[in-house]
């Protein structure tokens, strides 16, 4: 005995037993006291049931499309505890349906199982499945835009063609169910719409009938653009100066490209603007011929123009002068009763010495040049009148005097 106590194996043996007889005493007295039943798990029975198992399918799915299958089962096991705890908490077996050798289409098919033991029974609930197996398909379609409320746009503005984008989708799905789409479409609300409409707008898929059909686009969703163009009118541009030429310079021609512009905007707005004031073309600074690129000023209450930019081209040559011999003086505003006689010039006609740039003044004849004065609500006697005249543009003009002397009389008198 005392070499067995003295042995290091003996003494680790004796002390791993004692350790177990320890651990189960403990544990009896705590099943004592807690009520519990302690047995041997050993030809033990027991059953589980397992909820939404999911169910796995065995076809052509390239090709085929099945319908009615179950996406989850039930699942009793029934047997040794030993075999049905672990089954129940790993799941590693397996539902299915095999349709693989089954042609087009409809079958009450049993739902099986794998990976399970023998020795446990087994019970699915539904236990059979009636599956439908149809050709599938895979056709695009062109996307079609559905307005609503159209006829709530205000008055005045234009609904323009649709983009939508991508302009097709593909469908996949039985045959049959292909065959019967008719159209589809992206919906657009167009209530009160005043500006371009930009939105992403989920595909329909409707039948002949008109029915929307429960089947799956791709993509499922479409950005559509609809353009709102408001009420319109087109208007000329008005080029104003200031300021003086550089001496020895002279304008030949000023040309807007283009020389009319679009306006958009309000009905009410709009209608009352007959030309674009604002573009101005500062004289000091032409020396040469140039091209000048101006924005186009908006208008209040116009929300756009377009172009919204224009060219003013300007082309200039070094001045010349030339002389338009004996212009005749017309009289405006002289009454049925009376006359007029000319006294200083006593011609009734005067020199004009014109300016400008040689192109134009080559152009320019006598009958181009108008002088004039105006003797509307002057009396009888003699009277000193400004002359005014009329010629063409870009064209500076001269005369020896300002002035001409008349005297009016009543043409009685006269005789």
């Amino acid at each position: 005995m005392d070499k067995l106590m003295n042995n290091h194996w003996f003494i680790k043996v004796f002390s791993l037993l004692v350790a177990i007889m320890l651990y189960m005493s403990a544990n009896i007295e705590k099943g004592a006291k807690s009520g519990e039943i302690i047995r041997n798990a050993i030809g033990q029975e027991d059953t589980e049931t397992l909820t939404n198992v999911p169910v796995v399918v065995y076809y052509d799915e390239e090709n085929l499309m099945v319908s009615g299958i179950p996406k989850y089962v039930n699942v009793t096991l029934q047997g040794p505890a030993s075999i049905v705890k672990p089954t129940a908490l790993q799941r590693n077996f397996e539902v299915y349906m095999d349709l693989t050798n089954l042609p087009l289409g409809t079958y009450t098919v049993p739902i099986k199982y794998k990976d399970i033991s023998d020795k446990l029974k087994v019970n699915i609930q539904p236990s059979t499945a009636k599956v439908t197996i149809r050709e599938k398909v895979s056709k695009d379609f062109h996307v079609g835009v559905a307005f609503i409320n159209k006829n709530k746009v205000p008055e005045g503005y234009a609904v323009e063609q649709p983009v939508v984008k991508p302009n097709s989708v593909m469908i996949t799905g039985a045959k049959e169910l292909i065959d019967s789409i008719s159209s589809v479409t992206a919906t657009v609300n167009l209530e009160g719409a005043t500006d371009t409409i930009t939105q992403e707008s989920k595909v329909i898929v409707y039948d002949h009938s008109g029915r929307v059909l429960n089947i799956h686009a791709h993509p499922s969703i479409v950005k559509v653009t609809v353009p709102i163009k408001s009420p319109s009118k087109t208007v000329p541009l008005k080029i104003n100066r200031t300021g003086t030429l550089p001496e020895g310079v002279n304008i030949v021609e000023i040309k807007t490209v283009p020389d009319e512009v679009t306006i958009f905007g309000p009905k009410e707005k709009i209608d009352s603007i007959q030309f674009i004031d604002g573009l101005t073309i500062h004289l000091d600074e032409i020396t040469e011929d140039r091209t000048l690129e101006m924005a186009v000023p908006l208008p209040e209450g116009v929300k756009s123009v377009d172009p919204s930019k224009v060219k003013i081209h300007i082309d200039v040559q070094k001045e010349e002068t030339k002389t338009l011999k004996d212009v005749p003086i017309h009289v405006l505003g002289l009454g049925e009763p009376y006359t007029v006689e000319f006294i200083d010039p006593k011609e009734q006609a005067m020199d004009v010495r014109l300016h400008g740039a040689p192109d134009i003044l080559n152009d320019i004849k006598e009958d181009d040049v108008e002088l004039y004065i105006d003797v509307s609500g002057l009396d009888l006697g003699e009277h000193e009148v400004k002359i005014k005249w009329n010629g063409p543009q870009n064209i500076k003009w001269e005369l020896p005097k300002e002035n001409v002397k008349i005297k009016i009389s009543e043409k009685n008198n006269e005789q």
